[in-house]
Order: structure tokens, then C-alpha cells, then sequence
């Protein structure tokens, strides 16, 4: 029965500027609550808004983290009913953060709930592989936020980063596929570091 009135709280309400998102804290634990609280603050202070609207961000976020919580309750194994609820309510997260906050904003919010492995890995590439096209640097960027999406929606942070696993393997065989000695690559890159003064 929480699980649906998770989702009416978060479909139906659907909060625009000037109304108040509602936590969805009611009948859970304290010390659970106080820790997504926490773990959604932490995403929201890197956005640089203003208090009240850094409520209503982070009230979001919280209540997405208890909806996926329940959901991932409701169908412990992977299965298809609950593949189906998580692509159905997936795009409804990023249009109700429109809502509150500009591209770039709600960019640092997927990137906050997925450990920053986007620009991480991507940084990555570009100084492993100097030499990228700017369309082979787009393609590995596109990927990259592919991938995101699925983390955003994983149960935990090793399914998160499962994710990314599986798309830098792909990253990998394409850029091979392209000519790319990637051995090489990081050799180099790692020698790069080294000669700056720094550990690879």
C-alpha cells in the first residue's frame, strides 16, 4: 500500500514554482529519513540555490530515494513489473527538478546521486586519449550519460557503478575497434602523471 501512495505523492503532485514539495516521511524509519535527508543535502549544497528552493530540490530527491526504496521492496528480484515501474516514473524525476532548477542543475543532480562518475571518467578519457575527435569525445560522453540514467534508478551503489562497468566496457571495445592501443594509452597516461609529479 506505500509503495502506490509513493507514487500518487510523486506523480500527482506535481510541484510547481510557489507550491511546497511534501517529504513522503510519514510511517518510515527516523534514522532512515535523517539519512537520505542527509545524503540529498549533501547533492543540493553543490548547487549554489537559495534556501527555499534548496528545500524543495532536496524534498525531491529524498522522495525519490524512498520510492525507489519501496519499489525495490515490493520487487526484491529483477523482474518485469518492476522494470516496468521504474521506466515509466524514470522521466517524471528530471521534469518535476525542471521545475526548480536550470539543465546545468539538475546535470549536477544526476551527477550527485551517481557518485560524479560522469565527468570523472570522462575527464579521464580525454587525458588518457589526447588524440580523440571531437565526435569519438561525444560519443564516449553520450555513453557515459546512457549509463547514468540506468545508475540513477539502481537499488545500490555497487548497481550503480555496475552500470558504468558495463559502458566502459563498451567505451573500450569501441575505441579498440577504432585503432586505439588502449595499453598503450594508459601507459602513457600513467607516464604523463608520473613526469608531473603525480600518482597515477
Amino acid at each position: 500500500m506505500r509503495y502506490f501512495l509513493a507514487i500518487l505523492l510523486f506523480t500527482s503532485v506535481m510541484p510547481m514554482m510557489g507550491q511546497t514539495v511534501v517529504l513522503d516521511s510519514v510511517g518510515r524509519p527516523a534514522d532512515y529519513v535523517q539519512s537520505i535527508i542527509g545524503r540529498s543535502q549533501k547533492i543540493v549544497d553543490g548547487l549554489g540555490v537559495d534556501a527555499v528552493k534548496g528545500i524543495e530540490v532536496r524534498n525531491i530527491l529524498c522522495n525519490r530515494y524512498f520510492w525507489l526504496n519501496d519499489l525495490y521492496e515490493k520487487y526484491p528480484k529483477d523482474c518485469a513489473e518492476r522494470n516496468a515501474e521504474l521506466y515509466k516514473h524514470h522521466f517524471e524525476f528530471e521534469a518535476i527538478l525542471s521545475n526548480y532548477l536550470d539543465a546545468d542543475g539538475v546535470e549536477k543532480v544526476k551527477d550527485g546521486m551517481t557518485y560524479g562518475v560522469v565527468p570523472k571518467t570522462y575527464k579521464a578519457h580525454l587525458e588518457m586519449i589526447p588524440t580523440l575527435k571531437e565526435e569519438e569525445k561525444l560519443q564516449i560522453l553520450n555513453w557515459l550519460k546512457e549509463a547514468r540514467e540506468f545508475a540513477i534508478d539502481a537499488q545500490d551503489s555497487k548497481s550503480k557503478h555496475g552500470w558504468f562497468g558495463k559502458y566502459k566496457g563498451r567505451i573500450n571495445n569501441w575505441l579498440a575497434g577504432r585503432g586505439y592501443d588502449l595499453v598503450k594509452e594508459r601507459e602513457g597516461w600513467y607516464e604523463r602523471i608520473r613526469q608531473a609529479g603525480g600518482k597515477p
